[in-house]
């Protein structure tokens, strides 16, 4: 644990402010749920709350199940980092942040299919691996809530996704965010 030189005090509700360079920093927002734990040091640690965490094992077989069935590569984050990665690419992925323009394609539940020489490419993490083809790329909606997406890579040279693979990461989506409501 790093110390920051910031101190703030407790109001007479119990609130204590984030200060804004932390926020911005850990990408924390108006709303952004967050984990409290306490330690026996008495340290109160804060930390980003995501429901997708505890889905991540799961995430991970399903994506394996998507690679295996697809030849392609499989990847699904909550709104901030990779969770799970199968076929390919594991290491130069798996728990990196996701890009800026991911979380606003999740935060819009926009629908991505593009070629890597597009306007419309989005990549995932900021050291997005290279030989990216094609891409498709579906927000998870659990309870009226973007929670993460479903992205289809493919690495094979002049690649497309149709509707095929589009309809393919919507089903995962669409089971991912049911299963975090039950």
């Amino acid at each position: 644990m790093k110390a920051t030189g910031i101190v703030r005090r407790i109001d007479d509700l119990g609130r204590v402010v984030i200060p804004k360079e932390i926020r911005r920093t850990l990408r924390l927002r108006e709303g952004t749920p967050l984990e409290i734990f306490t330690d026996r040091e008495g340290e109160i640690i804060l930390k980003k709350y995501s429901p997708m965490v505890e889905l991540a094992a799961f995430a991970g077989q399903y994506a394996e199940a998507m690679a295996q069935t697809t030849g392609k590569t499989v990847c699904i984050t909550d709104r901030d980092q990779v969770i799970a990665v199968a076929g390919g690419s594991k290491k130069e992925m798996l728990l990196k942040s996701i890009s800026h323009q991911l979380e606003q394609v999740i935060s819009d539940r926009t629908v991505v299919n593009a070629v890597g020489d597009e306007k419309s490419f989005v990549p995932l993490t900021s050291e997005m691996p290279e030989g990216v083809t094609a891409e498709v790329i579906v927000p998870i909606i659990c309870e009226g809530d973007a929670i993460g997406a479903v992205a289809l890579l493919s690495r094979e040279p002049r690649a497309k996704f149709g509707d095929p693979e589009i309809k393919l990461a919507s089903t995962a989506a669409g089971f991912l965010g049911r299963q975090m409501e039950g």
